[in-house]
């Protein structure tokens, strides 16, 4: 089962987040989202429906200046749905599983 899909109800209310509107959000969050090339692109290929492929998202995360910022925010956040910082929700908790 391919975990790295949400409802589009759900991804179009991911792409309108606002993350300045977040209790102890900083501004260096809000850089480096914008600074982000995935905020310049489809939000579409990083939340692919099922069976779909996470390839493109992927590959415009790979040359991001901002990987490791978003990866990190994914992380502590515990995001379930989609590609961040060039890792899909499975490939996250392998991750979180191996640092423990």
């Amino acid at each position: 089962m391919d975990e790295d899909r949400a409802d589009p109800a759900a991804r179009r209310e991911l792409s309108l987040l606002d993350l300045s509107a977040i209790p102890g959000s900083e501004e260096t969050e809000e850089s480096w989202q914008e600074r982000a090339l995935c905020a310049q692109t489809d939000p579409e290929a990083f939340f692919p429906e099922k069976g779909g492929s996470t390839r493109e998202a992927k590959k415009v995360c790979v040359s991001c200046e901002v990987r490791a910022e978003c990866l990190e925010y994914a992380l502590s956040n515990d995001e379930r749905f989609g590609i961040w910082g060039g890792l899909s929700e499975r490939e996250r908790r392998k991750l979180k599983r191996r640092a423990v």
